[in-house]
């Protein structure tokens, strides 16, 4: 009788730990190696302001949220989708509920009890975690090789290896791209990777920036070229962050890469038509400054005003119709994107194109990839996440079906 078969899987975030689970079930021997000390560092931190595991939006809807990846990942989010992430949730003891905006949470709102229970099951399923290893390569045999932190080389022997090693972005948590040179130097495509779903650059004037930085402009709308995300924004030390920034981003990105500094639209008040405001604004002030017409009539907040004061230059018409014109309307000059490293997740990574159906490496045979490392990108609202479990249970699904064909084979 041969010897079970192993799986080497060098990171240890969600597609990873998804492909142990699932390799180890079918009882492959699994260790997962990870140059960090702990496992799932950023997926911990992503669950400190409440888990947002996916989203409950309809299936079609939801892999339109990939742009040019859609057709690559329509397959891989149908064999394992939203309404499957959540019942595998419920079989950790960790029950979701959707939210007001669409968004899937854990009941407990936070990444630990997950990760805890999800540990737990891999232990007892024979996972081996090898920490503080960090993958530098191949060896000639093409094995792959490991730096430790005694900073010691070695090799591992394996019958199939995953690479689950995530984006660039939140490098302090483990996710620093470097393994994208490595690739490139072995003739694999790694398309650029570039910052999503982060801030941008504004030169706002001296006084605005010291007066509001940290400040939040809530209920808001962006747009730029036809397209419209409504949500919330930070105002930022010398830029601007936050949901409704973060669901224009790529494009954004794009325009910046392509043409440089742009300006970008802002309605301060999307719940109201421009007429609308307006006749709140109209008839006599009476001893109330303008500003505290805009605040109370209007239901403009200080950093909206001002930021209404910095989309003209300094003085703010008088009369109610420019006024409602200017809060439904205000633009702001963006000069360029938040480096990768103060971003949220990554755009770019391992072409489509190096990869068979299984995820498998065409260059590499036996070598799959999946999760942020892979090149698409989505915005915030639970599609990273699933993104990466649903890569990690192809992936697996992937080495299970090279491992049968390699056993299949008759010896030579």
């Amino acid at each position: 009788m041969s010897a079970p078969s192993s799986v080497a899987i060098i990171g240890a975030g969600p597609a990873g730990l998804m492909a142990a689970e699932r390799l180890s079930a079918a009882g492959i021997g699994v260790t997962v190696h990870d140059r960090m000390a702990s496992p799932a560092r950023k997926f911990l931190l992503a669950g400190r302001g409440g888990l947002n595991l996916t989203h409950s939006e309809p299936p079609e809807r939801f892999v339109r949220r990939y742009r040019e990846a859609e057709g690559r990942l329509r397959p891989v989010m149908e064999a394992f989708s939203a309404l499957d992430l959540q019942r595998w949730c419920a079989s950790l003891g960790e029950p979701t509920f959707t939210g007001s905006s669409g968004r899937v949470f854990p009941k407990s709102f936070k990444a630990s009890p997950l990760l805890r229970a999800w540990l737990r099951r891999l232990s007892a399923q024979g996972v081996v975690f090898r920490m503080r290893h960090r993958w530098i390569g191949w060896a000639a045999d093409g094995a792959p090789r490991f730096e430790t932190a005694q900073g010691e080389t070695m090799s591992v022997t394996a019958d199939a290896t995953l690479l689950a090693l995530g984006g660039a972005s939140w490098p302090r948590l483990g996710s620093d791209g470097a393994w994208a040179s490595t690739l490139r130097e072995a003739g694999i495509e790694v398309r650029r990777l570039r910052p999503a779903n982060g801030g941008f650059s504004v030169a706002w004037s001296a006084g605005f920036n010291e007066r509001f930085k940290g400040a939040p402009l809530k209920r808001i709308a962006l747009s730029l070229d036809g397209e419209t995300a409504r949500g919330e924004a930070v105002i930022t030390d010398g830029g601007i962050e936050g949901g409704a920034v973060y669901a224009l981003s790529a494009l954004i990105r794009d325009r910046l890469d392509a043409s440089g500094p742009l300006r970008v639209s802002i309605d301060l008040r999307p719940d109201l038509s421009q007429s609308e405001l307006e006749g709140r604004l109209s008839g006599a002030r009476g001893g109330d400054s303008l500003s505290n017409q805009l605040r109370k009539r209007g239901g403009l907040s200080p950093a909206a005003i001002g930021l209404m004061r910095e989309s003209v230059g300094g003085t703010l018409p008088q009369d109610a119709a420019s006024l409602a014109r200017l809060a439904k309307s205000a633009t702001i000059e963006m000069t360029a994107a938040r480096p990768i490293d103060r971003a949220i997740s990554t755009a770019g990574g391992v072409s489509f194109a190096e990869l068979d159906d299984r995820l498998m490496l065409r260059a590499r045979p036996g070598v799959f990839a999946a999760g942020e490392m892979l090149d698409w990108e989505a915005p915030t609202g639970g599609y990273l996440l699933q993104a990466c479990f649903s890569t990690g249970v192809a992936a697996a699904n992937g080495i299970l079906a090279w491992l049968d064909r390699r056993e299949d084979k008759p010896s030579q």
